[in-house]
């Protein structure tokens, strides 16, 4: 018997050894590189980076010790930040209550900023990567203009929820492009699928209406726009419009501040579209696709993550210094995350809240529909391809056939000629091509 109990002693000296002593090694190296990472310098941590999990880093941003491109050293700042391994107290305070430290953000930009590579490099930046620094670590804007109702534009007789909200990308001067897109597709109403014989269509929901705007040049307008959009405001309803210079590189502040104001103001919106003013959307099937994904089984829990558009693969910035999409190295050094291309992409509410407290964890980038992109990734979450999302426009010779135009959801770079015309074209031929189905990937 005795000879048994000292075996088994033996046994469990033998296991648990080595188990206590790594867990104490384990300890020690978190509690190190915590005071490291909360010390005067993170020199040491600088490739230490988290994703969530399922992600490849190689199709994000590039990470190196000694890198220099400013934008991967910045969020180098708040990953180390927020990383679970290295500081969990700290990812845990920022999950559980939903907030973004500013001081943060601040600190690490002043650091970056401030070191002796990006002093070198700054001035060689090109002009509008110079002002985008300027100005990338706020996002305070007021607005100064709102719509009317409490999620944009509608009509005062909703009996439910809101299915979809438009909110559609603009500028002061593209007055006749918000036109066409109130009287044809953008119409603020309840809207039914698409209809056979004139009888009503199949399903339907209400639809909301909002136009995203910055702050025009006085000087490049030639008159000033405030009191014209004013005035616009005042009639219909739906613009929303807030004190930022209105540049190509500050799209992205529109989606940031977009999803804050979505937050507060349109809890019960079902879907989103966010697109631009130069887009042709077939509303009513665009309002059937979306009734399908609502019948889908475990919807609730699928829409979390739903996104769909004309989806963007294995993209690299580009380095053509003529191109208004131009980053150089010097900035961003790594691929693109997956993207739907920002001329038009539907996600759900759910998403959109989502989205806007991610972006609190992420530095500004330059290009929207990238950084909306990179804000994915880090919820592990992929958006959908779906072919009837044309921003690249029809293949081919497709648009000539008679119901081309009932198998698409979006169409891009339309005049609002082409899309007064367009709509009218819909309307007339619906009842012959209302059960033309959508786009599939083998056209």
């Amino acid at each position: 018997m005795a000879w048994c109990y000292y075996r088994w002693r033996r046994v469990l000296i033998c296991v648990c050894t080595p188990c206590i002593s790594l867990a104490l090694l384990f300890v020690y190296v978190t509690v190190m590189l915590c005071m490291a990472t909360n010390g005067t310098t993170t020199s040491g941590l600088d490739a230490v980076h988290f994703v969530a999990s399922g992600n490849n880093p190689k199709t994000f941003w590039e990470l190196h010790l000694h890198g220099d491109a400013f934008w991967n050293r910045l969020q180098r700042t708040l990953d180390n930040h927020f990383n679970p391994i290295l500081c969990l107290n700290n990812t845990k305070r920022g999950f559980e209550n939903g907030t973004f430290h500013k001081p943060l953000l601040t600190q690490g930009f002043s650091k970056v900023i401030n070191s002796d590579s990006t002093r070198r490099n700054f001035d060689q930046l090109p002009q509008q990567i110079q002002e985008f620094i300027s100005h990338m670590q706020r996002r305070d804007y007021p607005a100064l203009l709102q719509p009317d109702g409490v999620c944009g534009a509608g009509t005062k007789e909703e009996k439910e929820a809101p299915l979809l909200l438009l909110a559609i990308k603009s500028t002061g001067q593209n007055f006749f492009n918000r036109q066409a897109i109130r009287r044809t597709w953008g119409q603020a109403k309840w809207v039914a699928g698409p209809k056979r014989n004139g009888n009503g269509g199949e399903g339907g929901g209400y639809v909301r209406r909002v136009f995203l705007l910055g702050k025009g040049s006085t000087e490049e307008l030639g008159v000033n726009a405030s009191v014209l959009l004013q005035m616009e405001s005042k009639q219909y309803g739906d613009i929303l419009q807030w004190d930022f210079k209105d540049t190509f590189f500050n799209l992205t502040l529109k989606d940031v501040l977009f999803w804050s104001w979505f937050k507060r103001s349109c809890g019960r919106t079902r879907f989103v579209f966010k697109g631009d003013d130069d887009v042709f959307v077939n509303t009513p099937k665009m309002i059937s696709y979306l009734q399908d994904q609502l019948k889908k089984p475990r919807a609730h829990k699928t829409l979390q993550d739903f996104m769909v558009g004309d989806v963007i693969a294995a993209a690299v910035p580009i380095r053509f210094n003529k191109s208004k999409y131009f980053i150089p190295d010097s900035f961003y050094k790594g691929f693109y995350p997956m993207y739907a291309g920002g001329g038009g992409v539907v996600y759900s509410g759910l998403l959109a809240k989502r989205l806007h407290d991610m972006s609190k964890r992420l530095n500004l980038f330059p290009i929207d529909d990238v950084y909306v992109g990179m804000c994915m990734v880090r919820l592990n979450a992929h958006p959908v391809h779906h072919p009837a999302f044309l921003t690249f426009d029809f293949p081919n010779k497709e648009e000539e056939e008679l119901c081309s135009y009932h198998t698409i959801l979006l169409v891009h770079k339309r005049s609002p000629d082409e899309v007064v015309k367009l709509w009218a074209h819909v309307k007339k031929t619906q009842a012959q091509c209302w059960d033309v189905p959508l786009r599939e990937a083998n056209k």
